[in-house]
């Protein structure tokens, strides 16, 4: 089916979901470095399948629809406010990362789980100027099982929530490229 845009609110009684293998994205092993876009990734859950995976997020564009684009909100816009991308980790990672383009940062928290003996649950917020997200596997975690779900939520920002399985002491994931 082609992509098919409304305009105004749309109701639904009975909920909307999303089926079949097109709604899900593998980044297989050997994929190392991929930078995201809003057509083929935003709305999808992405599964990586690589230790040292690089995933580069879009950059966000808060641009407004031109007057002259007749009534309503236009389908063709490069507005990518309210995107969201979900990642979950299933090769445990040993040098994984998730980055912005360096001027948008991110807000938000990650629950980190410590997998070992200790059971222990921390939270962490990024400071103002991060825009990583590591995981090494252990301390920063990223062990298989791990979830992240970022949204773009306005200029600069996107917003971040998950879980991430640790081991050992754990760290903040967050950090500046």
């Amino acid at each position: 089916m082609a992509r098919t845009t409304f305009q105004g609110p749309v109701r639904s009684l009975a909920g909307f979901y999303t089926q079949g293998p097109a709604s899900v994205v593998n980044l297989a092993n050997g994929t190392n470095t991929v930078t995201l876009d809003v057509a083929s990734y935003a709305g999808k859950t992405i599964r990586t399948n690589d230790a040292t995976l690089v995933i580069t997020l879009p950059s966000i564009n808060t641009t407004a629809n031109p007057v002259t684009s007749g009534p309503g909100q236009d389908p063709n816009t490069v507005n990518n406010v309210g995107t969201t991308y979900t990642f979950v980790v299933e090769t445990t990672a040993s040098a994984w990362a998730l980055k912005t383009d360096g001027t948008d940062k991110f807000i938000g928290s990650m629950i980190m789980v410590d997998t070992d003996s200790s059971g222990a649950v921390t939270a962490f917020a990024p400071a103002s100027s991060n825009d990583v997200i590591n995981f090494n596997g252990t301390t920063t975690g990223g062990i298989a099982g791990t979830t992240v779900t970022v949204t773009v939520l306005a200029a600069n920002k996107y917003m971040v929530t998950g879980v991430a399985l640790a081991s050992g002491s754990v760290v903040t994931p967050f950090a500046d490229a």
